[in-house]
């Protein structure tokens, strides 16, 4: 039992240095768009959002990506780790680092690990240090919420500002191709003496 269980372990160890851990995910990124974004840096072989139960939906997400190979994760995390990535559209770069073996819920029992639980009497010398620890634990997740809030009302300011710009640079190219439609810009071409290239290629004055 205790080969097999080594085999197991040893198994699972080598899954997790072929797996990239990935967060600041947009909520909007689905498998399939990690998997295409992925896919120019190696075989992603699985991808497992770790799920969120404490925070607001909106938050960033978080992966595990398997890769084929532990190269591939090393130049996926190079790459990003160099360069803006994003995915789905979304202002927010995405990260990326080798993953842990405490990040997978599903790990086998490491062999010859046993982990024991018991409830500390108030008067036990541990009793104090977990109870700062527990207050440390809440204090940090206040913290944490506080800043993604801030977080958040940036990304989503920004992602205003990007649409609004989109929406004026729509616009504009919408009159363009009117003004070309009616023929305005070519009665103007003629009105100021200038050329108009034909429709074969851009609307363009010259």
């Amino acid at each position: 039992m205790g080969s097999a269980e080594q085999g197991e372990y040893a198994a699972f160890e080598e899954k997790v240095r072929r797996t990239v851990y990935m967060d600041n995910l947009s909520p909007n990124v689905t498998e399939s768009v990690v998997r295409t974004a992925l896919d120019q840096y190696g075989t992603v072989k699985s991808v497992h959002f770790i799920p969120n139960y404490l925070e607001p939906q909106n938050i960033p997400q978080c992966a595990l990506v398997e890769m084929e190979t532990g190269k591939q994760v090393e130049v996926v995390i190079s790459t990003i780790s160099q360069f803006p990535f994003m995915m789905s559209g979304m202002p927010r770069p995405v990260r990326a680092r080798a993953a842990k073996v405490e990040m997978f819920s599903d790990r086998p029992r490491q062999p010859g690990r046993r982990i024991h639980f018991r409830w500390l009497d108030p008067a036990d010398p541990d009793f104090e240090v977990a109870n700062k620890l527990k207050h440390l634990a809440k204090r940090h997740a206040t913290e944490t919420a506080v800043m993604l809030k801030h977080q958040l009302e940036k990304e989503e300011k920004l992602a205003k500002q990007q649409g609004e710009a989109l929406k004026a640079n729509y616009k504009k190219y919408e009159m363009i191709d009117s003004l070309m439609a009616d023929g305005t810009a070519r009665r103007l071409a003629r009105r100021y003496d200038l050329r108009v290239s034909d429709d074969s290629g851009p609307s363009t004055f010259h």
